[in-house]
């Protein structure tokens, strides 16, 4: 399965970005999609999920209320739209996918995904 991540882009604070991940297979149907990102010299940390499943979503406190993760399972694409974008959010965005459904309380972890996207660039300008 490949994953394929676009829309990253230069912005200024406060502006808007939308994310777009689409499966080379059909694994956002019943499996969960989720978001990632990392920092220059940080950890890789979650930022979204979907459980396209239940269709209940789960954002990490920085970015509750700004940005909102939804999925096309026609398309076989999750998307990440990113609103009142501040410099902190600058990152290399990383979409996840796997078979299957997952447990929720495993839904925040990269280790629970078993496929990745390349990653694509979001930068803020303050």
């Amino acid at each position: 399965v490949q994953l394929q991540a676009f829309g990253g882009g230069l912005v200024q604070a406060g502006g808007s970005l939308r994310l777009s991940c689409t499966a080379s297979e059909r694994i956002f149907v019943s499996g969960p999609g989720g978001w990632f990102r990392q920092a220059p010299g940080k950890e890789r940390e979650f930022v979204a999920a979907i459980d396209t499943w239940t269709g209940s979503t789960y954002y990490a406190d920085s970015v509750k209320g700004r940005f909102t993760i939804s999925r096309d399972k026609a398309k076989n694409t999750v998307y990440l739209q990113m609103n009142s974008l501040k410099a902190e959010d600058t990152a290399v965005y990383y979409c996840a996918g796997r078979n299957g459904r997952i447990i929720t309380s495993h839904i925040k972890r990269a280790g629970a995904y078993e496929f990745w996207g390349q990653g694509t660039l979001v930068t803020v300008s303050s």
